[in-house]
């Protein structure tokens, strides 16, 4: 530990202060060199919250399929206390993903595919692209704006203007993050999307890459987990139906719409986190 102001490593207890916020006395230190205050508290990666015992239930319910409000309600805080917290959380998750991710040993097995959501309304879908191992561990997730699709395409194009499609970006970002994770000769399993082989030849040039014809859904995974005895995409259907369950905004039927895309990659950190130190 050394002193924040001065980065000096000299320095004495100087008393103690109560925290009401957990309950705890916290030790105070003052520097030999600049002659300033500090504490324990100074480091933590919660400093100066006054709601910092509702971090970790917080985090639990919103990789549960809790809304924001309702997480609010049950914890009886302020919805706006749970907007800040959702990125505090995203980002001590994506810490925490990334130590879990470099101690990993190099995948040699993986699949990956797109889940779709919709941003406001169905005419401003997102693609969800994301990577598992075959044992389900999630590596990764990429947001993208894409155009709608079908009857809505006109619809969607004369009430909002002409929407990109960052689809190829996304993946491109996915790929060049989980690079260093994925061995050289690894195996890929994908469906048979036609700008995927090229992506994969880019980034994998040594990667065995696996496509599979898409299958019909079921009705238990709300069309991610697939009615086939052996699904070949098994582990990327069943990470995408837990996504599904398990945060309150994807859901199929549900009110809970994403109405921005930064709140949705923040989600998305906080359930991944949850996903490979909890439930896998």
């Amino acid at each position: 530990m050394r002193c924040p102001k001065c980065q000096s490593d000299s320095y004495i207890k100087h008393g103690n202060f109560f925290r009401p916020s957990d309950g705890r006395w916290i030790q105070r230190y003052r520097c030999n060199d600049c002659n300033k205050n500090f504490s324990s508290a100074t480091f933590e990666a919660a400093y100066r919250q006054n709601k910092r015992k509702v971090n970790f239930p917080l985090g639990n319910l919103l990789a549960s399929g809790v809304s924001m409000r309702r997480a609010a309600l049950l914890l009886r805080i302020h919805f706006t206390t749970v907007t800040r917290k959702l990125f505090f959380l995203a980002a001590q998750a994506n810490k925490k993903q990334n130590e879990y991710l470099a101690s990993m040993l190099p995948v040699s097995k993986w699949q990956f595919d797109e889940l779709q959501t919709i941003e406001h309304s169905k005419c401003k879908p997102l693609a969800v692209a994301m990577a598992v191992t075959n044992d389900r561990k999630i590596l990764g997730i990429e947001v993208s704006k894409m155009p709608a699709t079908g009857l809505l395409s006109k619809i969607a194009q004369e009430k909002y203007g002409k929407r990109t499609d960052e689809r190829i970006q996304g993946l491109k970002k996915l790929f060049a993050k989980i690079s260093p994770l994925i061995a050289k000769n690894s195996s890929v399993t994908s469906d048979e999307h036609p700008f995927y082989p090229l992506q994969v030849k880019k980034f994998f040039p040594d990667a065995e890459h696996m496509r599979v014809k898409g299958a019909r859904g079921c009705i238990a995974g709300q069309g991610e987990l697939k009615k086939l005895h052996h699904d070949p995409l098994f582990a990327l259907n069943h990470s995408f139906a837990m996504l599904r369950a398990n945060i309150n905004r994807l859901f199929r039927r549900t009110w809970c719409t994403t109405k921005k895309i930064e709140n949705l990659r923040a989600h998305l950190a906080i359930y991944i986190q949850f996903h490979n130190s909890v439930l896998t």
